[in-house]
Parts: structure tokens; sequence; C-alpha cells
């Protein structure tokens, strides 16, 4: 392909960092290879995307779809408005702005500009991150051309000839982590003669994570260990004030970590959801991660995305109901146990599938040729 074309992609999807990150990944890939294109995303109103996207230096524009709620919300009765709402709207930007192909990472704003892209006869792609199909990306499916998936037996949510195993595309700066870990320490304030445990939640936070830290911080300190600890944006305040009364050292809180690659780095045990971002990431870095999947997501896919890595003995598992209480239990097997950390390590480094960018923006062009 001509790499000086002005090629026109639209991006869109979002609702959370599972999402967004991906789909700025592709967007990078892409522009890297056809710098010359234009790149457009769309996402929801008063979703993290529209801060983030223009924060990696690309537009975007916001439909104000949501989701509905699975319990009986009052905010279900303008689900039928808003949606129509964003099918109006999304058809004008893609009329607008033309694209040779369209890309919905899954997320509220997908369903709506896919649809539209799909009626207008403009070849689209999905890129599922999970093992578990959402629904939008299984109805939109059928009239895509291409479905990049990171997990194998997808066959049962989408039509076999059209799948694509690329793994998820993840942020360039956590694929080579070495010589980062005096610069973390600096950054992070830790302590280079202690062991540190990162504990990641996600970028909004989880409850549990935080609860089993909050019990186990002063057993975990007390055995010489230090914690750099993402509490998320809704705990953070709580996690904060709890912190200041105990007086504790070497328990590192933060809202946000937006230097993953040095969190990364400093770490020698991870302890984290298994979203689907989260585990290809953690894939890359390949150190010793305790999974404590979600119990809050459809179809319980957190579970299914941290088995795939379990099976391989790749990981270990720690179910949410189990977390606070067991949590020091299992960080401490896998410091006193360096073989079975190097192991766990490796073997989660076998599983990755660094290059899966450039995997989609190679089926991006096929689409478009």
């Amino acid at each position: 392909m001509n790499t000086q074309k002005t090629y026109r992609i639209l991006i869109s999807g979002g609702g959370t960092g599972g999402h967004i990150y991906p789909a700025i990944a592709i967007a990078n890939a892409w522009k890297e290879k056809h710098p010359a294109s234009e790149i457009l995303f769309v996402g929801a109103l008063g979703k993290m995307e529209m801060q983030k996207v223009p924060e990696a230096g690309y537009e975007i524009k916001g439909l104000p779809v949501a989701g509905l709620q699975r319990s009986l919300a009052l905010s279900n009765l303008s689900f039928p408005i808003k949606l129509l709402k964003s099918l109006r709207i999304a058809s004008g930007i893609v009329k607008d702005f033309r694209p040779d192909a369209v890309v919905g990472v899954g997320g509220y704003a997908s369903g709506p500009v896919l649809y539209a892209a799909q009626n207008k006869k403009i070849p689209t792609l999905i890129q599922e991150q999970n093992s578990y199909a959402g629904l939008t990306n299984k109805l939109l499916s059928k009239k895509a051309r291409t479905i990049c998936v990171a997990y194998p037996a997808m066959e049962k949510f989408f039509p076999g000839e059209k799948i694509k195993v690329t793994g998820n595309p993840v942020r360039k700066d956590i694929l080579d982590l070495s010589g980062k870990r005096e610069k973390a320490l600096e950054l992070f304030g830790l302590d280079k003669d202690k062991k540190t445990i990162l504990v990641l939640g996600g970028s909004l936070g989880a409850r549990t994570l935080n609860q089993a830290v909050l019990k186990d911080m002063a057993e975990l300190e007390k055995a010489g260990y230090q914690v750099l600890w993402q509490s998320g944006k809704f705990y953070f305040k709580d996690m904060l004030a709890k912190l200041e009364e105990s007086n504790l050292q070497h328990i590192h809180l933060r809202e946000f970590i937006r230097e993953m690659d040095l969190a990364y780095a400093a770490a020698d045990v991870i302890v984290s959801r298994a979203g689907a971002l989260s585990v290809s990431e953690l894939s890359l870095v390949g150190k010793p991660v305790i999974f404590i999947p979600s119990p809050n997501v459809a179809e319980d896919h957190q579970t299914k995305n941290a088995m795939a890595f379990v099976n391989h003995q790749a990981a270990v598992l720690l179910k949410d109901s189990e977390a606070v209480g067991q949590l020091k239990s299992k960080v401490e097997e896998l410091m006193q146990n360096q073989v079975l950390a190097n192991a766990l390590g490796e073997n989660m480094r076998k599983l990755a599938k660094p290059d899966a960018a450039n995997a989609i923006v190679s089926e991006l062009e096929k689409l478009i040729q």
C-alpha cells in the first residue's frame, strides 16, 4: 500500500481503558506505517475516551449513547432515545468523514458507528479483546469483514472464516522494560533493597483489591515488602485517609499510574484484575502475577481471561471472594519461591503476542485493498 496516500480511518468504542488503549495502539501503528493518514475517533460522551484520546494526540467526536443497566433502573427509559440520536449522529460522522475503513473496539460508541458504516457498505473490522465476546460485537460481526481476536476458539461467537487471532494491541513502552528499574524506584519513591508488590485494580479501582491491601498492608510491610498500589479514583480518598492513619512507610498509594512501564519494571510480584488489556500487557511483562478476576462482569469473562494463563502454569488465580484474607499468603508464596516465580514469568511470555497492533494494521490494509 502507498504510505504517502491519505487514508481515512475511523475508530470507535471505549468506556474503559481496556477498549481505549488498544484503539490508540492501533491508531499509532497505522500512523507509523501511513503517516499521511487522517484518523478520527468516536466515543461516548462523558466516558474516559473523551479525555484519553485527545491526550494521545487524536481528534474525537462524542455520541450520547449509554448502556442498558441490568437492574430496573430509570436510566433505561432514556436508552432508546439516546440510541436513536447516536445512530443519527454516527451516520452523519461516517457520511462527512468518508472513511476507507472503520474499526470497532467495543464499548457503547462502537455499535452505532459500525452499524452506520456497514449500512453504507464501508468495510469494518472488529477488535474483540476478551475471551468472551460482548453482545454488540456479536451482532455487528454478521456484516463485519474481519474480526481480530486475542484468544483461540472464538468460533462460538463469530463466523469462523472472518476470525484472525492477532492478540490485543498494547502500549509500545512496555515491550522493553530493561534498564527502567532505577528510574521507577526514583519516580515512585521506592526502596531499592525491598521487594515490590504492584497492585492494579484498573483505572476506576477494584473494591476487593483495595480491601485486601488494606487488611494485609501492615503485615506485608512488617515482612519487609513495599507496595505500589493503584486504588482507582472511586476509592482513592478513603484509602488515603486509612493509610495516613496507619503511619506505614512503605505503602505507596496512587489514584492512577500513568507510567505503567515503570510500574511493571519496579514490580517483583503483580496483583491484578483480569481485564483483557491487563492480561495482554502482563503477558509481555513476564513477571509472576496473581489474578483476582472481577465477578461483576458479563459471563464472568475475567475468570475466563485469567484461566487461559492459569491453565498454562503462567499465573496464579485468587477468587474475588477469597482475596480479603488470602492475599498475603499468595504473595509470600511467590516471593519466597523464586523457582515458581521465574517459571510463571517465563510461561507468561510464551503466551504473549507483542506484534498485535501491526497484525491488525495488516488486516486493515487488506480490507482497504
